[in-house]
């Protein structure tokens, strides 16, 4: 069973970089939260700051019960006395030690029987289908073989907190699909408490119970892969997470007879209520806007100025006037180059952003209840 672990007010630099600033974070007992963000915000360093592999300069760190780290207290339990277990994106495998060696290698510093050791060793070998290769060497493993000897060794000293450092970065793109349902089942059938450090979105959204989003050394959200995507805190976020990349859009809200007007490119929609500020950038998701071959109330006319089908889905990169706009769509749906369609926007799928700070304005659903017509 996993234990919760609880960040508070964590400083750490490197010269004048602050790689980690100031940040207060609770993972949850038991629960899967990946660390996601582009290179360089930090992700990593806070995952080895939890682990003992590096010393912040300001702040404290509890892993269950034990404070393990507090610059108050002159706290600073070794890496090694933290009970955490880590796999690193380079494996970290000894060369000289066969499969058997490399996975039984932390219990033998537990001072472990040697019958106990074999015991376990066999039995996460044969649960990650590794049996029979305990003699081999890794120069003798495949990339996804020796993904598993890694996660072997983790699971076999049978830690609380399972730390993981984009370990599956390294391995195509194929085996890296697999490899996700095994550390997805891992944490399930362990319960052990999952930091995941990732910059790959997919991984994040598909394999964490709550994501945090990292960005210059700050956490600047924290919540389920669902909310971080549909309802983004910030305009990096809304950036940041999703592919094909979402639809922003400045516009202006106006006064109108029913409510607020809000004008952006060629749309128009109207909400019940002011906005806090009169310039905004409209954020929309790809799948959120409707496609018809016909005009219609609410629907603005566009023009098809490539068509991406990726076998599953396609992706249509509409443009109008200066406007441009991604829609996802059936990969049955029939689309030439210069083709005239009319799309509109899906009620109540609509994000608002100030321009200033991207910063989320509100979350708007519109009064127009009509939607596009069939194809």
């Amino acid at each position: 069973m996993g234990v919760a672990i609880r960040i508070t007010n964590l400083t750490k630099r490197y010269g004048d970089v602050i790689a980690v600033d100031n940040q207060n974070l609770h993972v949850y007992e038991g629960e899967f939260l990946s660390l996601l963000g582009p290179s360089g915000c930090g992700k990593t360093t806070l995952l080895r700051c939890i682990a003992g592999l590096e010393e912040p300069e300001v702040g404290k760190i509890v892993i269950g019960e034990h404070v393990v780290f507090s610059s108050e207290e002159g706290i600073n339990v070794p890496a090694g006395k933290r009970k955490v277990g880590m796999v690193f994106q380079s494996y970290a495998l000894w060369p000289h030690m066969n499969v058997y060696e490399n996975v039984g290698f932390g219990l033998q510093n537990d001072k472990l029987p040697k019958t106990e050791i074999r015991k376990r060793v066999d039995v996460v070998l044969q649960d990650l289908a590794m049996d029979g290769l305990g003699d081999r060497y890794p120069s003798e493993l495949s990339g996804g073989q020796q993904q598993r000897v890694a996660l072997a060794r983790l699971l076999a000293t049978k830690p609380a907190v399972f730390l993981m450092d984009e370990p599956l970065s390294n391995l195509d793109a194929r085996l890296r699909l697999d490899m996700r349902s095994e550390v997805k089942r891992l944490h399930y059938d362990s319960g052990a408490t999952t930091v995941y450090v990732t910059h790959d979105q997919t991984e994040a959204l598909t394999m964490a119970s709550r994501v945090a989003v990292m960005r210059k050394g700050r956490i600047v959200q924290v919540d389920e892969p669902r909310e971080i995507y549909v309802r983004p805190g910030n305009l990096f976020v809304a950036e940041f997470v999703g592919m094909p990349r979402v639809n922003l859009i400045p516009g202006e809200a106006l006064p109108g007879d029913d409510g607020t007007l809000l004008e952006f490119g060629p749309f128009r929609q109207t909400i019940d209520a002011a906005l806090p500020k009169k310039r905004f950038v409209a954020a929309i998701r790809p799948e959120d806007i409707d496609l018809s071959f016909k005009p219609g109330l609410g629907k603005v006319e566009f023009r098809v100025y490539a068509v991406l089908a990726t076998g599953p889905e396609l992706f249509a990169d509409l443009r109008s006037g200066d406007t441009v706009v991604v829609v996802r769509l059936a990969s049955n749906v029939r689309l030439e180059m210069d083709q005239t369609v009319w799309v509109s926007i899906q009620p109540g799928m609509l994000n608002l952003y100030e321009i200033e700070s991207g910063s989320l304005l509100s979350a708007w659903k519109s009064e127009v209840s009509e939607t596009a017509g069939e194809l």
